[in-house]
């Protein structure tokens, strides 16, 4: 029931407080019902009952008495023994027992019972002759018209009843359909809303009720995360912009110590910092592309771009980083290979993963490029152990990090190749073969 909607729930819970409701208003005319047929019936034995016992006083024959119907209604006089002196009507038998005979001989006795001759069940009276000691005089009538009218109000209630519950379910339903169509309205609104929209908000309903409050609130809590989304966006933005400048005049004055001073202990050092400071400037850019994604994604320039020239300019950068380490960057390219993407993004995309496949991977490394299915692969390969399980469904995600394996970095590298290459129209996925290798797919110039 719990997993039903709130608008069902609300249509059953309705529903069966009609049931309820109706129920409780059939029990007590049927009630009602039955006492006022059974005073009418009581009356008309009175009345019966007197009318035999004037017969008996005068010593007319008790066939004289009126009856409605001599197969549902009764006179009988007996004996203070319960034997039966004479009968008016269809009756077989006695009407009472010797007990009720003599139960009859102190006071009047009303029961019902059903007797040959008589349809149905009938409701007797028996009293006293007063002016005999012995006689008993006990009148009876069917019951049939009254248990008639209590069977016609119970199926008249059960029939009216599920069409009234049905009418009512329906209305009910419809009711909670347009009481929650603000909340409809909301949910519908929520899957588009934006933080980057000038002013989301939810709409609000023009009643004064619990739901325009809701909306209202929502609305506050949207305005705060805006603000705060603004505020973050702002400071990684014009962090990573304001750290570009500072760390390429380091590097530019590292490297020129580097040029001056050839003792091996100072340019290990120097070298060590000049790497640190392309670092730093790689987490700046990759900052820089999170700070500029929005949930359209991130703005490109893509143009015709020589697949040759771009990757091999980034593996030229890597080359003597990787003869230092004792590996070798490979470069194989398809001959004439053009990508429809934008220069300065590509070469970010090429840096994060041969960086990725130096710094978590071991053995050489292949950077390739070829038309495949219609798209440009590029891929980067190394010799190392692979990537591990933990990592390996959220490897694109930010800030991912396996826990063992390929740790450290800032965990943005292969979230930035993603999110590039989403911008482009394209993808990034992880092969789990034989050796650990990451895939780009971009989109080839003229491509739709």
């Amino acid at each position: 029931m719990s997993r039903l909607p709130i608008r069902v729930r609300l249509t059953a819970a309705f529903a069966i407080a009609m049931m309820l409701m109706i129920t409780v208003a059939a029990w007590f005319v049927w009630i009602r019902l039955r006492d006022d047929r059974n005073d009418a019936v009581d009356a008309s034995l009175r009345a019966r009952s007197e009318a035999a016992l004037e017969a008996f006083a005068a010593g007319s024959p008790i066939e004289n008495v009126a009856l409605e119907d001599p197969e549902e209604s009764f006179v009988q006089v007996l004996d203070d023994s319960g034997h039966p002196l004479n009968t008016a009507g269809q009756l077989r038998g006695p009407a009472l027992t010797f007990d009720e005979a003599q139960a009859a001989r102190n006071e009047p006795v009303t029961f019902e019972r059903r007797y040959l001759g008589i349809d149905g069940a009938s409701r007797v009276l028996a009293r006293a002759a007063p002016e005999s000691p012995v006689a008993i005089v006990a009148v009876g009538q069917s019951l049939n018209d009254r248990n008639d009218a209590l069977t016609s109000v119970v199926t008249s209630f059960a029939i009216g009843g599920v069409i009234a519950v049905a009418l009512a379910s329906a209305i009910g339903y419809a009711l909670a359909t347009l009481a929650f169509r603000p909340i409809e309205a909301m949910t519908q609104r929520a899957r588009h809303i934006s933080l980057t929209e000038p002013e989301p908000s939810m709409p609000l309903s023009p009643a004064r009720d619990e739901i325009r409050r809701l909306g209202e609130t929502l609305n506050e809590m949207l305005e705060r995360l805006q603000r705060s989304f603004e505020r973050e966006s702002r400071f990684v933005a014009d962090a990573s912009h304001e750290l570009r400048t500072p760390i390429a005049v380091m590097r530019t004055e590292l490297e020129g110590l580097l040029l001056s001073d050839k003792s091996e202990p100072v340019h290990d050092a120097l070298t060590s910092a000049v790497r640190e400071c392309e670092r730093l400037a790689m987490l700046a850019d990759d900052l820089l592309v999170l700070a500029r994604t929005t949930e359209f994604g991130l703005p490109v320039r893509a143009e015709a771009v020589d697949a040759h020239d771009a990757l091999g300019a980034v593996r030229e950068r890597f080359a003597d980083q990787a003869a230092e380490a004792g590996r070798y960057l490979a470069l194989e390219v398809e001959e004439g290979l053009c990508i429809w993407a934008d220069p300065e993004r590509l070469r970010q995309v090429v840096t994060n993963l041969i960086d990725n496949a130096l710094r978590h991977g071991s053995g050489d490394i292949t950077l390739s490029a070829q038309t495949e299915q219609g798209s440009v692969r590029i891929s980067v390969r190394d010799e190392g152990p692979g990537f591990p399980a933990d990592l390996l469904a959220r490897a694109f995600d930010p800030f991912s990090r396996a826990k063992n394996g390929r740790t450290g970095g800032s965990g943005l590298g292969l979230a930035i190749v993603a999110t590039i290459a989403r911008a482009h129209g394209g993808s990034a996925t992880i092969s789990t073969g034989d050796s650990p290798t990451v895939i780009v797919w971009l989109p080839q110039p003229g491509t739709p």
